[in-house]
C-alpha cells in the first residue's frame, strides 16, 4: 500500500496518522491503528455520544439529526418483506431505534459506548455492548449509520452482520466517501477522515468489494446530501480555525454539484442484499 497523505486527529489529541491507499480494494487504511481506541472516544466534541446542542455546529447536527431520522425510517420500511425486526449498530444515544420503535419495529441496537448506552436507557432503549451479546436470531434489516468505519477486524465483522441477517433481509450502510470533491479539496483537514477512530475509508468500489466476497451484493445507492455541509463546516475550521459558514456552505453545495455527474456523493448509503 502507498502513502495517500497524512492528516491527524483534530478532535482531541492532535496525533499524526498516515492514511495508506490499498489499490486492490480501493480504499484508505489509517495507519496506525492503535490497539486501544478508548482515549480517541473521551472527548465531549463526539457528538454522537452525547446529544450535545452547546455549539453552532451541535445545534446545526442535532437539526440535520431529526430530518434524517424520518428519512431512514422511511427507507427501512421500504426494504422489509418479512417481520418488522431492526438491529442497529454503532445506535449511539438511541434515537434512531425509538423512533422506529414508536413505527412498530421490533428494536435492537449495538452500542460499546458507556455515555452513549445511559443516554439511551433514559430513553428506555437497552442497547447490548458487542454483537457477540444479541439474541440468536435472525434481523430483517440491520443498519450501521456511519459505524462500519470505525470496527475493527472488517472481514470478521461482516461475516458477524451476514450471519445475523435473514434470507430476504437488507443492510443499511452509510460512509464517508474519500472520493468526494469535499474530500479532495480539503484534503488532509477534510472532516470525515477523523483518524483514528475512523479506521478505513471507503469508496464506492471497496464498498461492493469487501460485501461481495460475503455474498452480498450492493444494489442501490443514495447520497447523503446534508453530510456535505456538516463535514465543510468542520473542515474549514480544522483547516483556518475559523468556522466560515459562508464558505462551507458554498463547499457543501460545489461537492454535491459536482456528484450530481460523478456520483461521487460526500456520503453515500448502501443498500446491499444477498446475491
Amino acid at each position: 500500500m502507498k502513502l495517500y497523505l497524512e492528516t491527524k486527529d483534530y478532535t482531541l489529541t492532535g496525533e499524526s496518522f498516515q492514511l495508506l491507499h490499498d489499490p486492490v480494494l480501493d480504499m484508505l487504511v489509517t495507519n496506525p491503528q492503535p490497539e486501544s481506541m478508548g482515549k480517541y472516544y473521551e472527548s465531549e466534541d463526539y457528538i454522537s455520544h452525547t446529544d450535545s446542542k452547546k455549539s453552532f455546529v451541535d445545534k446545526i447536527y442535532q437539526t440535520v439529526k431529526g430530518y434524517n431520522l424520518k428519512s431512514k425510517l422511511t427507507l427501512i420500511d421500504s426494504y422489509t418483506s418479512g417481520d418488522k425486526t431492526l438491529l442497529d449498530v454503532g445506535a449511539g444515544t438511541g434515537d434512531f431505534l425509538a423512533v422506529a420503535g414508536r413505527q412498530g419495529w421490533e428494536i435492537f441496537g449495538v452500542e460499546p459506548s458507556v455515555v452513549a448506552k445511559r443516554k439511551a436507557s433514559e430513553k428506555d432503549i437497552e442497547l447490548f455492548e458487542d454483537l457477540d451479546a444479541l439474541p440468536q436470531r435472525k434481523f430483517e434489516v440491520i443498519t450501521l449509520w456511519h459505524v462500519l468505519e470505525h470496527l475493527p477486524d472488517l472481514d470478521q465483522q461482516i461475516s458477524k452482520l451476514v450471519g445475523l441477517l435473514s434470507d430476504s433481509g437488507t443492510l443499511i450502510v452509510a460512509v464517508p466517501n474519500f472520493k468526494s470533491y469535499d474530500a479532495v479539496y480539503y484534503k488532509q483537514y477534510w472532516a470525515a477522515y477523523d483518524v483514528p477512530r475512523h479506521l478505513w475509508h471507503f469508496s464506492r468500489n471497496s464498498v461492493q468489494s469487501i460485501f461481495g466476497k460475503h455474498g452480498m451484493k450492493v444494489v442501490m445507492t443514495k447520497p447523503m446530501i446534508f453530510d456535505a455541509f456538516y463535514v465543510s463546516l468542520l473542515s474549514e475550521k480544522y483547516k483556518t480555525g475559523n468556522q466560515n459558514f459562508v464558505k462551507s456552505l458554498w463547499s457543501g453545495f460545489i461537492s454535491n454539484l459536482f456528484a450530481l455527474r460523478s456520483k461521487e456523493y460526500s456520503s453515500l448509503i448502501y443498500i446491499i442484499k444477498r446475491q
